[in-house]
C-alpha cells in the first residue's frame, strides 16, 4: 500500500514538472507580448509569475484538477495590441477592462449564463476567434523575426533574407518546428535556449542581465485603473475580451475534464479559472486559462491536483530566474508565436464552406483581425455579418436574441468611433 502511495506521488509530481516545462516559455512570451502595451519586461514576467501560480495552486487544491493555468495566448495579443494600443489607454486602464472581462467571466461561471451564453453564440463564430487570433500571433511573430517589414510599395513585404538577424530567425523557426512535430519535450523551452544561444553567438544581441531588487518591485506595479468606466468604448473593449476568455475556457477545460475523465469537475474548474483570471488583472497581466499544453501533463499520468500545485511552486521559483531569462531576445520568442498561431489555425477544419451563410462572417473574423490589427474590431464584423446573412436568407432562427444584442453593441461602438 505505502509503495503504491509513493508511485502515485512520484507520478503527480512529475507530471506537475513536465506540465511547468512545457509552459515555462509563457513567462517570456507573455512579458514581451505586454511589453509592447508599455510594461518593462522584468514587471511582465513578475506579472505572468504570479498569475501562473495562483492559477495552478487554485486549479489543484480547490477543483483537484491536474490542469496549468497560465495567461493565454491570443488574449494577451487582445489585451495589448486591440484594448490598451487601438483604445489608447495607459496599462493601468486596460487592466482596468481586465478586471471588468473577467468579473463578467466569474458571474458566468458561477451562474447558469455561461452555458447559455455558450449555446447562444455559434460555432462558426467561435471558431472564426480561435483561426483569428491565429493568424494575428503567426503576423506578430513574422515581425518579430523581420520576416515581414513595411513595404516601400506594398502594406508588407518580405525581410532582408541576407540580414543575420533574419537567418537566425528562420533557424530558430525551423528548429522550433522540428522538435514541435517530433514531440519532444518542453520544445518550446529548448527552442528560446537554442535561439537566444545563437542570436548571442553571432553578436546580434548585447543585452544583459537585469538586477531586480523589493523596491523596484513595489514601484514597478501598476493596478487597475476605471477612469472609462462610464464610456461606450470602454464596454466595446471588454466585451471582446471577456467573450474570448469564456469560450476559449469553455472549450480548453471541457476537453481537457473529458480527456481525464472527470467531466464532473468541469464546473469547479471552471470556477477556479475564472477567479484566477480575475487576480490577474490585480497582478498586471492579461487574463489566465487553462494551458492547451495541458495535454501533456494528462499523458504523464497527472490525475490530481498535485501536479498543478507542483506546478505552481515552480512557476513561483522561476522569480530567481528574472535576471536572465530577460535576455531572450525577440527572434527567440518569435518561433512559438508561429507555431502556436498555426495550431490554432486547425479550427477552420471544423467550418463548413460549402455554407456560406456560416462561412463568410467566419473568413470576414478570421482576415479581419490581421488585417486592421484589431481582434476587437475583427469580431465585430462577423458578428454583425453572421445574424444580418441569416436573417435575409430567411434562416432567421438560427439566429439568437444575445447574438443581435452584441452585434448591436458592436454597430454602435463603430457609431461611436466613427463620430469621434
Amino acid at each position: 500500500m505505502m509503495n503504491r502511495l509513493n508511485k502515485n506521488w512520484i507520478r503527480e509530481i512529475s507530471a506537475g514538472l513536465i506540465g511547468y516545462l512545457t509552459t515555462v516559455y509563457i513567462v517570456v512570451v507573455n512579458s514581451a507580448i505586454l511589453a509592447d502595451a508599455g510594461l518593462d519586461m522584468e514587471f511582465g514576467m513578475i506579472a505572468t509569475i504570479l498569475a501562473s501560480t495562483l492559477g495552478c495552486i487554485l486549479m489543484g487544491i480547490w477543483a483537484k484538477l491536474p490542469l496549468i493555468i497560465v495567461p493565454g495566448m491570443g488574449v494577451n495579443a487582445l489585451f495589448t495590441y486591440s484594448i490598451v494600443q487601438q483604445y489608447d489607454y495607459s496599462y493601468g486602464e486596460g487592466l482596468g477592462v481586465v478586471v471588468i472581462a473577467s468579473l463578467i467571466f466569474v458571474i458566468t461561471a458561477f451562474t447558469p449564463m455561461g452555458s447559455y451564453l455558450s449555446r447562444a453564440i455559434p460555432n462558426t463564430l467561435k471558431h472564426g476567434i480561435t483561426i483569428g487570433l491565429g493568424l494575428f500571433l503567426i503576423l506578430i511573430g513574422l515581425e518579430n523575426a523581420q520576416l515581414i517589414v513595411s513595404g516601400n510599395h506594398s502594406i508588407i513585404s518580405l525581410g532582408d533574407l541576407s540580414s543575420p538577424y533574419v537567418i537566425v530567425s528562420l533557424v530558430t523557426l525551423l528548429i522550433g518546428v522540428l522538435l514541435f512535430v517530433k514531440n519532444v519535450p518542453a520544445n518550446f523551452l529548448i527552442t528560446m535556449i537554442v535561439g537566444t544561444m545563437l542570436t548571442f553567438v553571432f553578436g546580434l544581441s548585447e543585452q544583459e542581465p537585469i538586477t531586480i531588487s523589493l523596491s523596484s518591485l513595489t514601484d514597478g506595479w501598476i493596478a487597475p485603473e476605471f477612469h472609462h468606466i462610464g464610456q461606450i468604448t470602454f464596454w466595446a473593449a471588454v466585451l471582446p475580451l471577456a467573450l474570448v476568455l469564456i469560450f476559449e475556457t469553455i472549450g480548453i477545460l471541457q476537453g481537457q475534464v473529458d480527456m481525464l475523465e472527470k467531466p464532473e469537475r468541469y464546473k469547479v474548474g471552471s470556477k477556479s479559472s475564472s477567479i484566477a483570471a480575475l487576480f490577474s488583472g490585480f497582478f498586471g497581466t492579461s487574463p489566465t486559462i487553462p494551458a492547451a499544453e495541458n495535454v501533456a501533463v494528462i499523458a504523464a499520468k497527472g490525475r490530481t491536483g498535485l501536479a498543478s500545485v507542483v506546478a505552481g511552486v515552480l512557476f513561483l521559483s522561476t522569480i530567481l530566474l528574472i535576471p536572465y531569462i530577460s535576455m531572450i531576445p525577440a527572434n527567440a520568442i518569435s518561433p512559438i508565436l508561429i507555431i502556436v498561431g498555426v495550431l490554432m489555425m486547425q479550427n477552420i477544419k471544423h467550418i463548413n464552406v460549402n455554407d456560406l451563410t456560416e462561412a463568410f462572417p467566419m473568413f470576414l473574423i478570421m482576415f479581419m483581425i490581421p488585417f486592421t490589427y484589431s481582434i476587437a474590431d475583427g469580431m465585430a464584423f462577423g458578428f454583425i455579418a453572421y445574424p444580418l446573412i441569416k436573417y435575409f436568407t430567411g434562416n432567421k432562427e438560427a439566429t439568437t436574441p444575445i447574438l443581435w444584442v452584441i452585434a448591436g453593441l458592436f454597430v454602435l461602438e463603430f457609431i461611436v468611433k466613427a463620430t469621434m
